[in-house]
């Protein structure tokens, strides 16, 4: 999948990275040619130097065959302006912009614009929202009895309530990572867009819960 990143600041540049090293196609917009020095020696994606709200740049980049498109740069009306660009203009059907100010973040996210703050945290939600459903493991005991298993679901299983997902996987969910805190897992919770759910499984392979999650939940009588 091919993915464009705007800014190569210390977010950019790990996302850039990563989607890099995972065999992703990926062009980083960047309006000072320096910033792209953060990219490794064995980076092989496309250093677009200019604006990300530049339409120009933004073709240079691929936007037109993105699967995804970030905007974290170092400006909020910036990150938005081209996030909206990327989402109405290019139709990218999974776009995040990076919010500094918490206050606009609620504005962005009712405009139909996931946003996320702060560098770690930052990249790897940056990432969550770009990338599709997946299940990978993230833990497993010494014994290789029991693994810890992160999942994004597809959302069709979105409003489901937490002890159905349970029953319909067969695996028990530890807690959620939902806007930047994590939760419990109870009864009364159920998917929103972008969970992040943590399961407990027995012995390390994530293949089932990828195949189930990933796909519409499966009702049997």
């Amino acid at each position: 999948m091919h993915f464009v990143i705007m800014g190569c600041g210390r977010v950019g540049s790990l996302i850039a990275t990563a989607l890099d090293a995972d065999g992703h196609s990926v062009a980083v917009i960047d309006m000072d040619p320096k910033a792209f020095s953060r990219l490794p020696a064995n980076f092989s994606g496309r250093r677009v130097t200019g604006f990300g709200m530049d339409r120009g740049a933004l073709k240079q980049a691929g936007i037109k065959d993105a699967y995804a498109f970030a905007a974290v740069s170092s400006g909020d009306n910036s990150n938005v302006i081209a996030a909206r660009i990327a989402q109405e203009v290019f139709h990218v059907e999974h776009v995040v912009a990076r919010i500094y100010d918490p206050q606009r973040a609620f504005v962005y996210e009712r405009l139909g614009i996931p946003t996320v703050a702060t560098v770690k945290r930052t990249a790897e939600s940056v990432m969550r929202r770009m990338l599709p459903p997946d299940a990978s493991v993230i833990w497993t005991h010494p014994t290789g009895e029991v693994s810890l298993v992160t999942a994004t679901p597809e959302e069709s299983w979105y409003g489901m309530a937490f002890p159905i997902v349970e029953e319909l996987t067969g695996e028990r969910i530890a807690f959620v990572s939902r806007l930047g805190t994590i939760i419990p897992a109870r009864p009364d919770l159920v998917i929103q867009e972008h969970d992040q759910l943590y399961f407990a499984v027995a012995g390390n392979n994530s293949t089932r819960l990828r195949d189930i999650l990933t796909n519409e939940p499966n009702f049997q009588d």
